[in-house]
């Protein structure tokens, strides 16, 4: 049985269905398309999650 990572929708989602899940692990975030959950995910180390959450952050002003 292998344990599968749990995943919330980010908060950076939009309300008109464009929505990613994130689940935050010990040593990468894994993101993945909530309406297409079968494509798999991408996976980012914290330096690299942390520059996603700069630019998008930036985005939203």
């Amino acid at each position: 049985m292998t344990n599968e990572p749990t995943y919330r929708t980010s908060s950076y989602s939009g309300s008109q269905g464009n929505c990613v899940e994130v689940a935050d692990l010990p040593s990468e975030h894994l993101v993945r398309d909530t309406q297409n959950r079968s494509a798999g995910h991408l996976a980012f180390v914290g330096t690299e999650w942390a520059a996603f959450l700069t630019v998008a952050r930036d985005q939203q002003q």
